[in-house]
């Protein structure tokens, strides 16, 4: 989880009761230590408190909004845990990406490689994700980068190919 304060990773976790009102602030180290350090910045007429207030009109307005695709509302989302379609992520983008990132700590996915899978199918899958690596590099004309990763495709590439020439001729004799 990250510090409600900035994007550091939360190692702090406090539950306040303010005016009736449960309250969970989420840490890191430098932003507890200063929370910890000036008490009073915790009671009621602090500015935090507009800022909570702006917060709650925010998350008000993102409750209303809907996905066009399927119908389901950000407030629906947050009550079950559940998309309606896989347009939503796109409607929902900011605010799920957040979320995301805390619950996973990534916000794409790289899958996984069977371990029992042959050598041939995972060097086909570093081929295929270097080829796309290489393309967003070019797009986004970083070509110290893509020249990198065309040097390691080429390398792949041979390595692959000497490694079913010797296979062949194995077989062979």
């Amino acid at each position: 989880m990250k510090c409600g304060r900035c994007s550091k990773p939360a190692v702090l976790h406090i539950t306040e009761l303010r005016q009736g009102a449960v309250q969970a602030l989420h840490l890191c180290e430098g932003c507890a230590k200063d929370y910890l350090s000036h008490p009073q910045s915790s009671k009621s007429g602090d500015p935090s408190d507009s800022e909570h207030e702006a917060d709650d009109a925010v998350l008000d307005e993102l409750e209303q909004q809907v996905c066009p695709n399927c119908g389901i509302a950000f407030k629906e989302f947050r009550a079950q845990g559940r998309l309606g379609c896989p347009h939503d992520y796109v409607v929902f983008e900011d605010e799920l990406l957040p979320l995301l990132e805390n619950i996973h700590g990534e916000t794409t996915h790289t899958g996984k490689i069977p371990k029992r899978s042959p050598q041939s199918s995972q060097v086909q899958f570093q081929l295929i994700k270097l080829r796309n690596e290489l393309r967003m590099s070019v797009e986004e004309e970083r070509y110290e980068d893509a020249a990198r990763i065309r040097d390691s495709i080429r390398q792949l590439e041979v390595d692959q190919a000497s490694t079913e020439t010797s296979k062949s001729s194995s077989d062979s004799g």
